[in-house]
């Protein structure tokens, strides 16, 4: 009898690590020699060009993230030159767009891309992966400089374990990013990256956008419930006995869930939506942007995600927190031995709610006013983590090519 192989996901992931890892390598020797052989029968025609060289490319594992690099796609295109733009979602924006200079090509997702990825040939490789050189998502060897940008303007070690280790740069929204970084880099023994604040790309974009909704007529009172996703989160944490009482208080609910909870927690959210489906006042935001949730808006509910400082930098409102604790262990910032910049933060422009305030959630809610003093600490801290508003696309495109030019003189110089 033969008996069904199971291979575990840790050690299938550890296999397509060691089978990528051999086919690049082999990959890599039977390019030297096609190139070596090229030379010999050239004779004195001169090195022969790696054909497969992109001089600038952007990896976006994902259409969400198409904001935080449009900007930067833009001024390529503005200044005609050439970037290979490779995404993981065959529906990406810009597909739509009609760019002369910028290429975008779908490459799959997952093992697939990462497959394409590790064998690239490229000269700077921007992107929002983190992790590199950790999991399947490998450097390649003729890569000459990777760099992370972040796509929220909160702690540069809020990745999971080593998420910024191997990348040649980082490009933060605001210089307070780079403490973290730097203190991981002298505790685990690695060399300096470059660290550039350029700004944030896709509250540039958002702030743009948010200016061209037109105001809601005939307006009620909105309340936006915008959690993180996990045990720890708002929803996976109460669920309905947060939702349970808001619906009941009559105002106007927004649910919007992180987009990572639609995969990991699909089967809480089924269940959320078949218990309210015949709710008139709560509705679910399922919209790629956040903006038009954001901009109805009067108070946010959430927790400790990254989307209470899209609101309150764009939209200068309230924002109402339960249970800001997560379980840091998995994260970089574990190994710094403080608390979080976004917890702390919130900390301080927040109000907090507490689980035995949900049962009276609409007198909470009425008598949760805002403040000359949260208003100076929203500013505060705005201007702390979101700086060069409305220029991270052309300060990205400057370090990216600059960059370049410094590798590019180095190189003609051996």
């Amino acid at each position: 009898m033969i008996l069904p192989l199971y291979i575990d996901p840790g050690t299938g992931s550890m296999l397509f690590s060691i089978l990528i890892g051999a086919a690049a390598t082999l990959f890599f020797l039977a390019k030297a020699l096609l190139l070596k052989l090229k030379l010999v029968f050239a004779g004195k025609k001169g090195v022969q060009e790696d054909k497969s060289y992109k001089k600038y490319v952007i990896y976006c594992e994902d259409k969400r993230y198409w904001t935080v690099f449009q900007p930067v796609v833009e001024e390529f295109e503005k200044r005609k030159i050439e970037l290979t733009y490779y995404t993981g979602s065959k529906d990406d924006a810009i597909f739509d767009k009609k760019y002369e200079f910028v290429h975008a090509e779908f490459i799959g997702t997952g093992n697939v891309a990462y497959a394409k990825l590790n064998m690239l040939s490229a000269g700077i490789v921007l992107m929002t992966t983190p992790g590199i050189q950790v999991y399947q998502l490998k450097r390649s060897r003729n890569v000459k400089h990777y760099s992370h940008i972040f796509h929220s303007t909160t702690d540069s070690t809020m990745y999971r374990l080593f998420g910024l280790d191997y990348f040649d740069s980082v490009l933060m929204t605001g210089d307070y990013q780079a403490d973290d970084i730097r203190l991981l880099e002298k505790q685990r023994g690695l060399p300096a990256k470059e660290l550039v604040t350029v700004g944030c790309t896709y509250l540039d974009v958002l702030k743009e956008k948010m200016a061209s909704i037109p105001a809601e007529e005939n307006h009620e009172f909105t309340v936006l419930v915008s959690p993180s996703w996990g045990k720890s989160a708002l929803l996976g944490l109460y669920g309905e006995k947060l939702l349970d009482p808001l619906v009941a208080s009559g105002m106007k609910i927004i649910v919007r869930p992180h987009p990572q909870s639609r995969i990991s927690e699909k089967e809480m959210l089924d269940r959320l939506q078949e218990r309210y489906k015949d709710a008139k006042n709560l509705s679910w935001d399922n919209e790629r942007d956040n903006i038009y949730s954001l901009k109805k808006a009067d108070l946010m509910i959430s927790d400790f995600s990254g989307i209470v400082y899209d609101y309150t930098f764009l939209c200068d409102k309230p924002v109402m927190y339960a249970n800001a604790e997560m379980d840091l262990l998995p994260y970089d910032i574990y190994d710094t031995g403080h608390e979080p910049w976004a917890v702390t933060t919130l900390q301080k422009i927040g109000i907090p709610i507490k689980e035995e305030d949900f049962e009276n959630i609409a007198e909470v809610i009425k008598n949760a006013s805002d403040s000359p003093e949260l208003a100076k600490l929203r500013a505060h801290y705005k201007a702390e983590a979101w700086q060069h508003i409305g220029e991270a696309g052309k300060l990205t495109a400057d370090y990216m090519i600059s960059t370049m030019e410094k590798i590019d003189s180095e190189n003609k110089a051996k």
